[in-house]
């Protein structure tokens, strides 16, 4: 997330001439005869609530807000702005850090959020039936009187919503046993740009043909509008115990990490903090956290007894092998919850400490946690800001906190560069431009560092396979444009394109 007071890299928009205002006030007034009463939102000062979601240093309000309720209510917005050649952003909650639901000045804004019913819950197959709207935590809530949960877990689930994390492929600090987004939603309800309402998937546990409910997650609504997710609910494990391990430095607890996994040891979660991290953390939400450390593990064991018993004296082991200066074990379900306490609200822990902050995402093999840790501290003394790393740990996944204000002049700037370079280094050693929090405008520049323009025109085949015209979420993930009426016959050269960029924000 990058906090921050600037809207200077908001549209700058000319004074709208006659024809502009009357094609608003037309688009209004369609919209309107499909969603009556209160659902269509065309006043300035109520739009600006839609202007940003996470990553607030981006800001744009939209044309027109419009808030369906009922899976007709979508299928004909989206075929009358078909039909009119009229661009739509779809939006759940907001709380995408990557710029993924930033609205555009020339765009209808679809928000999801009254699509907020559980339809429906079978005890025996273990699944829920969701709308998009349904919050992360809430479909927990729901199931857990009768021994089950959802199993993503990002640690916005308190605001997140289903519909965001099956565009973004959100994971959680328990998804390197238990999986993402992905690997718990077995089928879906989408709309198409045409209008055309589509069921993916299914209840059943193999599907037959290609692994359309796999394309749609994390498509980051560039392919159509989730409008029903039929989610996996996993029974609570006998038992679950956490591990609070300090290091002196980073490179040791990162070293830790390699080493547990290397032993085929696959925790519920492992989570790491730095120093800055676990000072802001305690300072927060006094999890009773050790001051004196480096870098602070969680390492989550889950099953029955007698395997956590083991499991716990193994990771101990490991941990005394790589120089652990501390290692407590929770005894109690609470003392468990209030070691992950700390970790859940590092994000806003870290906005006590800074008057701003920019959130990364970048995934890299596990073994080279410790290479890379040096080197966004050398990255950090470069660019003279501050960087707090709070990420998940097991499975490579980082979210470098880089701190700066966004009152001096070019300290955003500077963060951005920053943590361009970071990703930049993802990509080197292995790794990928994004774990969960996906690519939005915020990576969108930075994808051929990963991708070949090849790569990248293969990919918008697939955007245009769902939306001829490219109306759905434009301006997102893709560098450069390709009409999708040339892209079936084209040959892409390494390094060329035929087609000019998208305008920047």
């Amino acid at each position: 997330m990058a906090r921050s007071r600037r809207s200077a890299i908001s549209i700058i928009m000319p004074e709208p001439d006659r024809n502009v205002i009357a094609r608003r006030a037309s688009i209004a007034s369609a919209l309107r005869a499909i969603v009556p009463g209160d659902g269509v939102i065309t006043d300035e000062n109520s739009l600006k609530v839609f202007e940003s979601d996470g990553l607030t240093a981006y800001r744009q309000p939209p044309m027109i807000a419009v808030l369906p309720e009922t899976v007709a209510q979508v299928s004909k917005i989206l075929r009358w702005c078909q039909n009119e050649g009229v661009k739509v952003v779809p939006r759940g909650a907001g709380t995408s850090l990557s710029g993924g639901a930033l609205p555009l000045a020339d765009a209808v804004l679809l928000g999801m959020a009254k699509f907020n019913r559980i339809l429906s819950v079978d005890f025996d197959d273990r699944i829920a039936v969701v709308q998009p709207g349904v919050t992360n935590l809430a479909v927990t809530q729901a199931v857990e009187h009768a021994g089950l949960y959802y199993a993503p877990d990002p640690s916005s689930q308190i605001a997140c919503s289903i519909g965001g994390n099956v565009a973004e492929n959100s994971g959680g600090v328990h998804c390197l046993k238990y999986g993402l987004t992905t690997n718990n939603v077995i089928a879906l309800q989408i709309v198409a740009m045409s209008g055309e309402i589509l069921r993916l998937g299914g209840a059943h546990l193999d599907q037959s043909g290609l692994d359309l409910v796999g394309v749609m997650v994390g498509s980051e609504g560039l392919l159509g509008v989730v409008t029903e997710a039929t989610v996996r609910l996993l029974p609570r494990p006998q038992t679950a115990r956490a591990l609070l391990i300090g290091f002196p430095t980073v490179e040791q607890g990162g070293q830790f990490v390699a080493d547990v996994i290397g032993a085929g040891i696959i925790p519920a979660g492992m989570e790491m903090m730095d120093k800055l991290a676990i000072e802001a953390a305690e300072a927060f939400v006094g999890a009773g956290y050790p001051l004196d450390v480096g870098a602070l593990l969680i390492v989550e064991l889950d099953g029955p007894y007698a395997e956590c018993d083991h499991l716990v004296e193994e990771v101990q082991r490991i941990s005394a092998r790589n120089g652990a200066v501390s290692c407590r074990t929770s005894t109690t379900e609470a003392e468990r919850l209030k070691f992950w306490a700390g970790r859940k609200a590092a994000f806003p822990a870290v906005g006590r400490i800074s008057p701003d902050y920019y959130c990364m995402d970048g995934t890299i093999p596990r073994r080279r946690l410790p290479d890379v840790l040096r080197r966004i501290d050398e990255l950090s003394k470069q660019y003279g800001l501050g960087v707090a790393n709070v990420f998940h740990a097991g499975d490579g996944n980082l979210h470098p906190l880089i701190l700066y204000d966004a009152n001096k002049p070019g300290q955003l700037e500077q963060a951005e560069a920053f943590g361009n370079d970071i990703l930049r280094l993802c990509v080197t050693v292995g790794g990928v431009l994004t774990g969960e929090h996906g690519v939005g405008i915020e990576k969108r520049d930075l994808m051929p560092e990963m991708f070949s323009e090849q790569d990248l025109a293969h990919q918008q085949r697939v955007k245009c396979a769902f939306d001829p015209q490219q109306l759905l979420n434009p301006g997102k993930v893709f560098p450069t444009l390709h009409r999708c009426a040339e892209l079936g016959r084209m040959h892409v050269h390494a390094g060329k394109t035929a087609f000019p960029d998208l305008p920047r924000f």
